[in-house]
């Protein structure tokens, strides 16, 4: 069995993928790290996972839960870190926190040096300026970040192959027109438009996203433009055309899959790119709101709290490693459709 995987196409791609180690690595441990933040909810929180009171079990980290129902005085959400929901809840039962009883925007009051604080073993990576421990909000920003270019990559990719492939497909007047386009749209200061716009529009998760959009679609243009001009020429191409196969089926039956494998090898890279396009704008204050967990916001405290390196390296160790995987598993990809290599 193992045999007849590795002689088909896609056990040749596969093997040759982790041929390269560096990149074989990278993807697992870039696996893991983002498989982590999406149990953010259950790794940082400043809410219980479980809490067992009068018999009754009940979890907080899913379910909002008042201070009359841990005998409390007060119709609002409780509050766990509260002298008297403790004791009440110490006395007839018991509550387990995460591993960091602290979620990203928890700002710790209880602190006895003044904010940013060093790390300790309350905060393994110190405080932000404003008192919020820097793990947890990497942690919940990981997340955040490649989930935003994880959505940015796959949309923009779409259109992107979609125009690609009509361009390079029907040639002429369409091409020329279309292409004329995009010198002159990818010629627009995309930064001064989206200081128009961040100060027009309150940024949030899915404004920032199509704005983005707006600019990141070009990307694999030009490579799906050049694979649908070479591919129309081919004999079966003609073929189908005397067959009477209409264009639609030519173009995303026959030639595109010989284009994807010019385009996959590129998603990575534009993977990074889009993390570091959000990092950036937060760093400058045009991206996402200050209620968002954000890598960029983490790097603009590091710039404007020298005084505190923890925050600065933290960031830094994270993006370079971010980064670095991702430009690694590029390359694995890159290896694996490359038909010498396979061959």
């Amino acid at each position: 069995m193992r045999k007849w995987i590795s002689h088909t196409s896609s056990g040749r791609k596969a093997a040759a993928f982790w041929q390269n180690k560096r990149a074989g690595y990278s993807l697992l441990i870039f696996g893991i790290i983002f498989l982590l933040s999406l149990m953010a909810e259950i790794i940082a929180n400043d809410k219980p996972l479980l809490v067992k009171y009068d018999g009754q079990w009940y979890f907080p980290f899913i379910n909002e839960y008042t201070e009359q129902t841990f005998g409390g005085d007060f119709p609002t959400e409780a509050d766990y870190k509260d002298p008297l929901i403790v004791k009440n809840i110490k006395t007839n039962g018991d509550m387990w926190f995460t591993l960091i009883p602290y979620s990203f925007n928890t700002v710790d009051y209880q602190l006895d040096t003044p904010t940013p604080s060093a790390p300790d073993k309350n905060h393994w990576l110190g405080t932000d300026d404003e008192g919020r421990d820097i793990l947890a909000r990497i942690l919940y920003g990981i997340r955040l970040s490649v989930v935003f270019a994880f959505i940015l990559t796959a949309v923009s990719s779409v259109i992107g192959i979609i125009i690609g492939a009509i361009q390079g497909y029907f040639g002429g007047k369409t091409d020329i027109i279309i292409q004329r386009f995009l010198e002159i749209w990818e010629s627009l200061p995309q930064l001064f438009i989206l200081i128009i716009i961040a100060s027009v529009f309150e940024p949030s998760f899915g404004m920032l996203l199509l704005i983005m959009l707006f600019f990141s679609w070009p990307a694999l243009v030009g490579v799906v433009r050049a694979e649908f001009l070479r591919a129309r020429n081919f004999e079966f191409v003609k073929a189908a055309k005397a067959l009477g196969v209409g264009n639609m089926r030519i173009m995303f039956r026959h030639i595109l899959p010989n284009a994807l494998v010019a385009s996959i090898t590129f998603i990575p890279f534009i993977l990074s790119e889009s993390i570091v396009a959000l990092t950036a704008l937060d760093f400058l204050g045009l991206g996402l709101s200050h209620e968002y967990p954000s890598l960029g916001d983490l790097v603009r405290q590091g710039k404007d709290n020298l005084q505190a390196p923890w925050i600065g390296i933290s960031i830094f160790v994270v993006l370079a490693s971010l980064l670095t995987m991702l430009i690694f598993i590029g390359e694995g990809v890159r290896d694996a459709f490359d038909t010498r290599r396979n061959r």
